[in-house]
């Protein structure tokens, strides 16, 4: 097969996509992903692209992406990464109709910190479109709370992710129609973040960007202080990875970044930068421990009556 054929039968399956570790998979129509694999790369050619973005600067390799990625957004809590990548393109973009949108995750159980933060940069990028997603049919936590009950995140932290986080992105990409997204990842954070590319494409053939995954958190503070960039409040307190309020706590000096989030536990990521097929297999497991309990339920009640009848016989 020659290299125009190999290209002309790629083009020809516009349902297959190729994920980063060499996995391919497909989404079904009638799933919310259906519509996002449309931007193609073989793995050599990821590779490749891989090589030469990790020589360039943010700024080189936000202007990449606004040439060559469609329906591209940016995925963003307002962490510091967030609003440097927020305030490159802003400058990038300045006198040009092309806008990158935000997508925010309203968990419901944000510091009031991380909400005025919002409120500041809505006033300083104003011609930013910001798309806030929550999680599905609620619009406080104690909406939330009447559906899932009281601290889902400490009796099934999975299942909170998928709820609060996951299924909410999921929803966000498809009506969006989002084919790539910045996100605001660095190596230096730590974790599983240590080998990061600069490049991604997770199991459902979604594009993830981490234009700033080489620099430092100090090149990111340098950058925030020069050009007057908004940031949360907590980092002044000795936060430096901010998330749901009953996750994230202060760090001592010499921890990762992202010690402070989920202390105590094996925990790194928040669910959203997890394999889409992961929470696949979780929600099956879900359900049929849902179908578990309700045909034990129901045995209980036949022996309820069948007690009952005895009785009364």
């Amino acid at each position: 097969m020659t290299m125009t054929q190999a290209s002309e039968y790629v083009s020809e399956r516009p349902e297959r996509s190729f994920s980063q570790d060499g996995e391919s998979g497909y989404a079904s129509p009638g799933s919310s992903t259906g519509g996002l694999p449309e931007i193609y790369f073989s793995r050599p050619h990821l590779k490749y692209l891989n090589e030469q973005l990790a020589n360039l600067e943010p700024q080189e390799i936000l202007r990449w992406c606004l040439i060559s990625l469609p329906g591209l957004h940016q995925t963003t809590a307002f962490g510091l990464t967030g609003l440097v990548t927020l305030d490159m393109l802003s400058k990038i973009n300045a006198g040009t109709k092309r806008q990158i949108d935000l997508i925010f995750l309203d968990t419901l159980y944000h510091f009031k910190e991380t909400l005025e933060l919002v409120d500041r940069v809505k006033k300083q990028y104003p011609s930013t479109n910001l798309h806030v997603y929550k999680p599905l049919g609620c619009e406080t936590a104690a909406d939330f709370e009447k559906t899932n009950g009281e601290k889902l995140w400490e009796t099934n932290d999975n299942l909170y992710d998928y709820l609060a986080k996951v299924e909410p992105a999921q929803r966000a990409y498809s009506e969006l129609r989002v084919k790539a997204v910045l996100t605001g990842r660095r190596r230096s954070q730590g974790g599983k973040r240590g080998d990061l590319d600069i490049i991604e494409v997770d199991d459902a053939g979604l594009v993830k960007v981490n234009p700033m995954a080489n620099w430092s958190f100090q090149q990111v503070k340098a950058y925030v202080d020069e050009h007057n960039v908004p940031y949360n409040s907590l980092l002044d307190q000795g936060y430096k990875s901010v998330g749901d309020w009953h996750s994230t706590s202060p760090i001592k000096e010499g921890e990762d970044e992202r010690a402070g989030r989920w202390k105590g536990t094996n925990k790194t990521e928040c669910g959203i930068h997890n394999k889409r097929s992961k929470y696949a297999q979780f929600l099956r497991a879900q359900e049929l421990k849902d179908k578990e309990e309700a045909l034990v339920e129901a045995l209980r009640n036949v022996e309820t009556q069948q007690s009952a009848s005895a009785v009364s016989v």
